[in-house]
């Protein structure tokens, strides 16, 4: 595929490429976005971008980075393994599904099961996310998967994890004051079916919004350390105070047995 504007994406002048997205399908920026990549483009401006789906899917590389303008469409950075992708507005459905490396950076609301299946990488969203993020969210060797919510989380919070680390905030929008939190941050029937993994919340929570396959505890110091080291790098996206958002306490929640649903199988 050839570009005809070579103006406008500068492969060959520098190692950034900015692609015009309006009124494009979504193969067709995939297919732009390959051939920056294969041109030698290690940063990639997207423009204009409004519902395409499938963006950075299967994209390898720690050096490769994704400046989103606009708002993505469904299962962007599905199965991605090691590039940055970052999204200056909303993103919709699925972000991170079966990802395995990498980091995603939101600076808005993200739809449902965001992280679903995601084996490695890390999540960061600044406002609210849908219903069943991180859902069959598990571990893998020595990958560990990361979701930070900034905002709140929908029901099924944590729907069969199985591991790695979700993360909820509560942040109150346009708050000056980033400890402030409200009471319910999360919907029903969190961590159902979970078995592996930790999700902390800040705040509290209504014992009745949990599944029954989860308990509550206070973090470790342990904990505290791994959420502080995340921490870190998504108040330094978001321009937020590490120190003031800790102030506020934290509950871990964890599953009580590595095989809920036991006794449910026959082999």
């Amino acid at each position: 595929m050839r570009y005809k504007d070579t103006e406008d994406l500068k492969i060959k002048s520098t190692k950034t490429a900015k692609i015009e997205a309006k009124d494009l399908s979504y193969k067709t920026l995939n297919e732009k976005i390959r051939e920056a990549l294969k041109n030698g483009c290690k940063k990639i401006v997207l423009d204009n971008v409004c519902g395409q789906r499938y963006i950075g899917d299967g994209l390898r590389g720690n050096d490769v980075q994704i400046l989103i303008k606009g708002v993505p469409g469904n299962n962007l950075a599905a199965f991605m393994d090691g590039p940055k992708i970052i999204v200056q507005e909303n993103a919709q459905d699925g972000i991170g599904n079966t990802m395995n490396a990498g980091e995603i950076v939101v600076h808005g609301h993200a739809g449902d099961i965001a992280g679903h299946s995601m084996r490695g990488g890390r999540i960061f969203i600044k406002g609210d996310v849908g219903y069943r993020a991180g859902i069959h969210m598990k571990a893998y060797k020595n990958l560990f998967p990361v979701i930070i919510a900034g905002g709140t989380c929908g029901d099924f919070l944590g729907e069969y994890m199985a591991g790695g680390l979700l993360v909820v905030l509560g942040i109150t929008h346009n708050c000056t004051n980033p400890t402030s939190c409200s009471p319910e941050i999360v919907g029903d029937f969190v961590g159902t079916g979970m078995h592996g993994g930790m999700i902390l919340i800040r705040g509290r929570l209504d014992t009745r919004k949990l599944g029954r396959e989860v308990r509550i505890a206070p973090p470790s110091d342990e904990d505290i350390s791994i959420l502080t080291a995340h921490l870190k790098d998504f108040c330094k996206y978001f321009h937020l105070d590490r120190e003031r958002i800790l102030e506020t306490s934290f509950i871990k929640l964890y599953p009580y047995t590595h095989r809920p649903y036991g006794k449910v199988y026959a082999y």
